[in-house]
This record gives structure tokens, C-alpha cells and sequence, in this order.
């Protein structure tokens, strides 16, 4: 004998927040990897001018 379903509820309880807090983290790395490679390489062009 089949069944029929009249009425379904569904509850479900999204968190993103800490998902958006680990991607913030990951972003603010890659930021500093980024921002650390450029000073070294400004400082590495800055050696290699001839003082004036």
C-alpha cells in the first residue's frame, strides 16, 4: 500500500561564519607572502643602486 507524504518540513542550520573567519586567515597569509616577497624585492633593486 503506498504512502502519501501531504506535508514535508525541512530544517537546516547554515554557519558560514567560520568558514569566512578560515578564508580570512588564508587571505590575510597570502597577503603577507605577497606583501614580504615585494619588500624583498624592492629592498634587493635598492641595494644594487649606486649611492649617491
Amino acid at each position: 500500500m503506498p504512502i502519501e507524504i501531504r506535508e514535508l518540513v525541512i530544517k537546516v542550520t547554515v554557519t558560514e561564519e567560520q568558514k569566512k573567519v578560515s578564508q580570512l586567515k588564508e587571505l590575510q597569509e597570502i597577503k603577507n607572502e605577497l606583501i614580504k616577497k615585494c619588500v624583498e624585492q624592492v629592498m634587493t633593486r635598492l641595494e644594487s643602486l649606486p649611492e649617491r
